[in-house]
């Protein structure tokens, strides 16, 4: 992809929905207090947690942070105590693939050199979301890239419920990727995008524009 790299965040929105991303791709996206906690907290994963100095630093940082997410906080520190966290050597790390034209962040890196992403939102019973796996297949490709190394993998980190959770990178994640990132590259050139078959169309802001839009150029549109 020539010019500005496409960020990781930009292509798991495409892949969720490409017709909404078109609609929603030049509103800012604020970060959610939730995050903003559980970000905080994850700079502290391995050493002693301290429920007031962390939330002190959610503050720093969010001076507009809902007070009711101090009590967020405790939850998740209750449940982070249940597990034994690897202490991060490396945080917010940026990686690129000059190859696929993509850019994002890993959240943590130990000293084992495993890397992991941080989520704000509870953890499937068994295995991680659809769109945490593309993030943890979009940072592999990067860092091989980087490194010059296979990366068989990473972890997705579901501080509310205090789980980590290991995801292998499979072949057809990697292949979500790539059609991602082709699928940007189209709504970059113009094109509407049709919305895929799972689509959560009925909690969807944009269903009655999204109906009309079918066969329509980008440009007609915004």
């Amino acid at each position: 992809m020539n010019g500005k790299h496409a960020t990781i965040s930009d292509l798991v929105r495409v892949h969720a929905c490409p017709v909404r991303y078109c609609y929603e791709r030049n509103d800012p996206i604020a970060e959610s207090d939730r995050y903003a906690v559980c970000k905080q907290l994850s700079y502290h994963l391995g050493k002693a947690l301290e429920p007031e100095a962390i939330w002190g630093e959610v503050v720093a940082v969010c001076p507009a942070v809902d007070p009711a997410m101090r009590e967020f906080l405790d939850l998740c520190i209750t449940a982070c105590t249940k597990t034994a966290w690897k202490p991060a050597v490396q945080t917010d790390v940026t990686v690129t693939s000059q190859k696929q034209g993509m850019a994002g962040m890993i959240d943590r890196i130990d000293a084992s050199g495993a890397f992991s992403i941080v989520r704000a939102s509870g953890a499937m019973p068994m295995g991680t979301y659809a769109a945490d796996r593309l993030r943890v297949a979009a940072i592999a490709f990067c860092l091989e890239e980087m490194t010059g190394k296979e990366v068989e993998g990473g972890f997705v980190e579901y501080l509310p419920d205090g789980i980590s959770r290991y995801h292998a990178v499979q072949p057809r994640d990697r292949r979500q990727v790539i059609a991602a990132l082709h699928k940007l590259r189209e709504i970059q050139s113009g094109a509407m995008p049709q919305h895929p078959l799972n689509a959560p169309c009925n909690r969807c802001k944009f269903k009655e524009k999204c109906e009309s839009s079918v066969g329509r150029r980008l440009s007609e549109l915004l």
